[in-house]
């Protein structure tokens, strides 16, 4: 991968790194149809990570302290039910005023700060996940759709 886009991701904010991936789309000749995926895709993800970031609360989808936002961390959140359940951890952390359902150092969690979890509810609910309750799976059509996805994003970065 690319130095800068580790630089991207390491300093950046969703925007910046959203215009980088949407550009890189173009200049690859993607499908139309790929980008209207990739791009809210990536950031519905990256509008819960740069705040992990920010915060030095990042952690992997397997709950282990990261300090620092890669791609190849951003690739491992791309998985659909990854992003499932970090959705769900967000929102329980958010309702309990500090980071839950990690490995993360106990001080370290209590210094969480709420995040909006609007565009990832919007962009999971545009996939029929269910927000309400954890354990209710999705259409697998989904989530080979978003298999999809993420192997565009993988080419991309």
């Amino acid at each position: 991968m690319k130095k800068e886009m580790y630089a991207l991701f390491d300093n950046e904010n969703v925007d910046t790194i959203t215009d980088v991936i949407s550009k890189e789309l173009i200049t690859r000749n993607e499908s139309p149809f790929w980008g209207d995926k990739v791009v809210p895709f990536s950031r519905a993800i990256l509008s819960v990570l740069v705040p992990l970031r920010d915060n030095d609360l990042l952690f992997t989808p397997e709950g282990k302290y990261t300090d620092t936002l890669t791609p190849e961390l951003f690739l491992k959140w791309s998985d659909f039910l990854s992003l499932k359940t970090l959705a769900f951890t967000l929102a329980q952390s958010n309702e309990a005023g500090k980071l839950l359902r990690t490995q993360l150092d106990e001080k370290k969690c209590d210094t969480y700060k709420a995040i909006d979890l609007s565009d990832l509810g919007k962009y999971l609910s545009r996939y029929t996940v269910n927000l309400e309750y954890e354990n209710l799976d999705f259409p697998i059509a989904n989530y080979n759709l978003h298999q999809g996805v993420s192997n565009v994003i993988k080419s991309l970065l």
